[in-house]
């Protein structure tokens, strides 16, 4: 089981940038595929961005070329770089791997 945390997040205005944390403990990390989902209200919960433990990686067509995911087995720690952000980006993030969930983000795009 891996327990996993977050940290990052916030308001920023159209057009500005952050960075989500994901740190992970427990059992092994760096063969695990990490996720992280969004979930706006009133919306059902959606997959932005994965990684596999090789570095392959997935995004959906909404953030593409805008988001970013990476991992850093070292650190087991897995990052969502968000660019250009836009108001429909706003909603709590999450990140999970297997059944282990982090605790949710909020992250507000707004003017």
């Amino acid at each position: 089981q891996v327990q996993l945390v977050q940290s990052g997040g916030g308001l920023v205005q159209p057009g500005g940038s952050l960075r989500l944390s994901c740190a992970a403990s427990g059992s092994i990390f760096g063969t695990n595929t990490m996720h992280w989902s969004r979930q706006a209200p009133g919306k059902q919960r959606e997959l932005v961005a994965a990684i596999s433990g090789d570095g392959n990686t997935y995004y959906a067509d909404s953030v593409k070329g805008r988001f970013t995911i990476s991992r850093d087995n070292a650190k087991k720690t897995t990052y969502l770089q968000m660019n250009n952000l836009k108001p429909e980006d706003t909603a709590v993030y999450y990140c999970w791997a297997g059944a282990s969930w982090g605790q949710g983000t909020q992250v507000t795009v707004s003017s």
